[in-house]
């Protein structure tokens, strides 16, 4: 059974590169002119197409990189150098200027597949993201000794949970955006920059330690 502190972690590298309230405003101007309803379609097909992709490289994510011949400390150091450049753009808002870039080339055609592109894909499950959930898959799996499949059923827990938050998130949408205002977006943006990069800094180094060490 994997400890507390690790399912807190994947929990909160999740949370930090989905970046459900980051991502709230985009959603907004991503479906101006749409009435509550389609809203709501839009940003539940949108979860669920992110939860589809994300739990696909949960489960696949470590076998592929088997059949590629790279190794999982390898991909540690790889995947914490872009997630810690996630973590720059966040910090500096690069991130936000390249989402706002892709939502305003969506503005003009408001069709089904909105909900697949840009949303799901890769404003909720771009290649951070996806990179975080092969790297908390080979740690969960790793420490559920007695069945890594346990490890990963903990990991699409984890994924569902986070992704019902942004659901409820894109829905309240233009309430969160009222309330907690352009400044306080750009606070916790940065904190949580800061916070991924730490995190980052600790996956390149564990995987270069066994590379190297």
């Amino acid at each position: 059974m994997p400890s507390f502190d690790l399912i807190l972690n994947a929990f909160v590298t999740l949370f930090v590169t989905v970046d459900p309230i980051g991502n709230a405003p985009l959603f907004l101007g991503l479906t101006v002119g749409l009435s509550t309803i389609d809203r709501r379609t839009v940003a539940i097909r949108g979860v669920l197409v992110a939860f589809a992709i994300l739990t696909l490289f949960a489960v696949t994510g470590t076998a592929i990189l088997d059949a590629m011949g790279i190794t999982i400390d390898a991909f540690r150091v790889a995947g914490g150098l872009l997630l810690f450049y996630t973590a720059f753009e966040m910090i500096y808002e690069k991130r936000q200027e390249r989402k706002e870039e892709v939502s305003m080339s969506m503005m003009k055609d408001h069709i089904a597949n909105i909900s697949v592109f840009p949303l799901a894909i890769p404003l909720l499950a771009g290649p951070g993201t996806i990179s975080a959930t092969i790297l908390l898959s080979s740690e969960l799996s790793a420490a559920t000794t007695e069945n890594h499949w346990f490890g990963v059923l903990i990991l699409i827990g984890i994924i569902f949970v986070l992704l019902a938050l942004t659901a409820v998130t894109l829905i309240a949408a233009e309430i969160l955006d009222k309330y907690i205002g352009s400044t306080g977006k750009m606070i916790l943006t940065r904190l949580l920059g800061v916070l991924l990069a730490a995190l980052s800094v600790q996956y390149v180094a564990d995987g270069a330690t066994a590379l190297f060490g």
